[in-house]
């Protein structure tokens, strides 16, 4: 994956970049601030014409700020294109110029608007949320959650306009409730927690909406990964070839009773293109590991002795922790890991030893869930969730490297960059998913690609994987069943 890859990546936002972009058009252009809302509206508008809905009647819950005027804007042009529209809303206490201009518009066309009605929420077909947009400030007042809790238990069809109401658009998260919506327009710029976290769950299918912003924006950090251009990504490999070649990775975990962690990591690594995949391990895990994959190839290890030492300096790669466990047997190793100075991949009970024993790193990839993120830092898991944003900079800061947190929404940093996939399904929350991704980011790593390059990559086979695996259905999904599909993916030429 070349840098030209990343850069070109879709740029992704926080709320301040946004309204500072909107801020800077209307200084420097001809738009004004009701320009903007006319064309979000318009892009909502022809949204909602475009779907093969089963009504053309909706109802537009409107709020007090720009997001209410985008509803009423986008009300108003329903109402011309002939839709039956209805309208809930309460009284702004301060409504913004924005917001009256909306609303003079929307009774022009001949709309009239109503108090909320729990009721006719709970009955709608088709609902258009524009009842707080990014305005989110503080707990949600009783009114916003049984409005909310009704959208959620209704049948209808769901459209947000910008963000689902509830969710904090910087990390993602919601407040007491959220409303989970079949599609969220965007509008601008994708804002960042719309990728991660809880959003992952609430926005639906996120799209960006253009409204003339994009000149306006300043470069970003951060931008958002797929997976459409892997086919890029990856050459044919030359006829003349050998495994050699191919890179050389040693796997390093499975402490008494864990061969399985360490069994699938060597694996993926087999799978994603490595050419020669060693495993340090107990030594009685030797028949299982290499009888169910003879491909592998297998030290035994009680001690840290000069053998283990070689068969770390053979390997262009490391990948150390899964089934690591945390006796002295795999701290040792650890410390043999820091001491070989090899690029590595760091996952599983090496991260949990890590927290520990901290060290910083340079040619090495991190890659801790929540879980091993807040041990790493000292923290709940609870405030690693509330800013993931916030958490990969502050595991960078001390451990230094790539970090790869992983969740809804992975997030991959190296100090400079910050690159969200939202890749992947629920079917990965079981067992050893996670081996499985340090496996190929160690491959990718000894085929050439930077720390960087192979973290960001491995994040999407591994999340496309999943995809393809879920076809059969999330609910007890192996991390096993990963392994075809990751063959397929690193062979899309």
């Amino acid at each position: 994956m070349s840098e030209k890859y990343l850069s070109a990546l879709l740029p992704v936002y926080s709320v301040e970049q946004v309204r500072q972009a909107e801020i800077t058009a209307v200084k420097d252009s001809d738009i004004s601030l009701f320009n903007l809302v006319e064309r979000a509206a318009s892009a909502a508008f022809e949204q909602l014409q475009s779907l093969e809905l089963p009504t053309q009647s909706v109802l537009i819950l409107a709020g007090h700020g720009n997001n209410g005027a985008d509803a009423y804007t986008t009300a108003a042009m329903l109402i011309k294109a002939g839709w039956s529209v209805c309208l809930q809303a309460s009284v702004a206490p301060r409504p913004s110029e924005e917001l009256l201009q909306a609303i003079v518009k929307f009774e022009q066309s001949g709309g009239r608007s109503s108090p909320f009605n729990i009721n006719e929420i709970t009955q709608a077909n088709v609902i258009v949320d524009g009842l707080l947009g990014t305005g989110v400030n503080g707990e949600l007042n009783d009114e916003l959650v049984s409005i909310i809790n009704a959208v959620n238990n209704s049948a209808a069809w769901v459209l947000s306009l910008d963000v689902p109401s509830g969710i904090e658009p910087n990390t993602g998260m919601a407040k007491q409730v959220a409303i989970a919506a079949d599609m969220t327009l965007s509008f601008g710029a994708i804002k960042q927690g719309l990728l991660t976290s809880q959003a992952r769950h609430f926005c639906g299918a996120l799209i960006l909406a253009d409204i003339g912003l994009t000149p306006f924006l300043p470069k970003s950090y951060l931008k958002k990964l797929v997976s459409k251009d892997l086919p890029k990504v990856f050459k044919p490999r030359r006829r003349d070839s050998h495994k050699g070649k191919s890179g050389k990775v040693t796997v390093i975990g499975g402490d008494k009773g864990m061969s399985g962690a360490v069994r699938l990591a060597s694996e993926a690594s087999l799978r994603s293109g490595a050419g020669l995949v060693t495993v340090v391990s107990r030594p009685e895990h030797q028949l299982v590991i290499c009888a169910t994959r003879p491909e592998l190839m297998f030290w035994g290890c009680e001690l840290v002795d000069m053998e283990v030492y070689l068969k770390l300096g053979w390997a262009d790669v490391l990948v150390i922790g899964p089934g690591l466990g945390m006796a002295d047997w795999g701290y040792n190793l650890l410390k043999a890991v820091d001491l070989a100075d090899k690029p590595c991949v760091i996952d599983a009970d090496a991260l949990n030893l890590l927290s520990q024993f901290p060290l910083t790193g340079k040619s090495w990839v991190l890659t801790p869930h929540p879980g091993e993120a807040a041990r790493l830092l000292g923290v709940s898991i609870a405030e690693i969730e509330q800013d993931r944003f916030n958490a990969v900079r502050r595991l960078h800061t001390k451990y230094g490297g790539v970090i790869v947190l992983k969740g809804a929404g992975t997030l991959i940093y190296d100090g400079e960059k910050c690159i969200v996939a939202p890749v992947g399904n629920p079917g990965l929350a079981s067992g050893g998913f996670g081996d499985v991704l340090s496996g190929i980011i160690g491959a990718l790593m000894a085929q050439g690609y930077d720390n960087m390059q192979a973290a960001c990559l491995a994040v999407v086979i591994h999340g496309d994987a999943a995809d393809l695996a879920a076809k059969e259905g999330e609910r007890g999904m192996l991390a096993s069943d990963l392994m075809p599909y990751i063959h397929q993916l690193v062979n899309q030429i």
